[in-house]
């Protein structure tokens, strides 16, 4: 399947305005691959398919997960929205055909991100929090700037961002991502 072709069925899967944040993150995951020498199709189609199931209802991300053998962590169960992440790897591989364990990755991991990424997985991960459709960070201009400079200290400022941002609203913090942070932020 085409690009073009992955991204008219995306279309159909989610709202206008997560399409337009859909293509944003695209145009940046592809110009992070041509900055750190990474494949710009596979950014792409990592990009594109990324948020796919981003709509399906919550009750049925957790049935679906579970029937396509995905473990569900008590986090999940609690905050079902982080699921989607999972569940698009599911949809990449089942309605689009994605094989690719790179690409697959990074779609399983550009919610949370874990510990060790990939390139690609990074890149997605960066690329959906700096697209040029987001605007609600307050260290966004910082971000967009570091993740041209250093990916890794990017990922740090990234999840320290998130980790405070969760703190302060009380709400749920997946394991994964303080995984993530302690990873990077001792590797530094």
């Amino acid at each position: 399947m085409t690009i073009e072709k992955m991204k008219n069925r995306v279309r159909e899967m989610i709202t206008d305005k997560r399409y337009e944040h859909t293509l944003g993150v695209e145009y940046t995951a592809c110009c992070l691959a041509y900055r750190y020498g990474a494949d710009p199709i596979k950014a792409r189609i990592a990009a594109v398919l990324h948020d796919c199931a981003k709509y399906v209802p919550h009750a049925r991300m957790v049935e679906e997960c579970e029937e396509a053998g995905c473990p569900v962590s008590d986090s999940e169960r609690k905050n079902p929205a982080l699921l989607h992440a999972k569940l698009g790897a599911v949809y990449a591989e089942k309605y689009f055909g994605i094989r690719d364990p790179e690409i697959l990755s990074a779609i399983l991991w550009h919610t949370t991100g874990k510990p060790d990424m990939s390139l690609l997985d990074k890149i997605i991960y960066i690329a959906d929090y700096i697209e040029p459709n987001r605007d609600k960070s307050p260290i966004l201009a910082q971000v967009r700037k570091e993740a041209f400079h250093d990916i890794d200290r990017c990922l740090i400022l990234i999840m320290e961002g998130m980790m405070n941002y969760l703190t302060r609203q009380n709400d749920l913090m997946d394991p994964m991502t303080k995984n993530a942070y302690d990873y990077y932020r001792t590797a530094d």
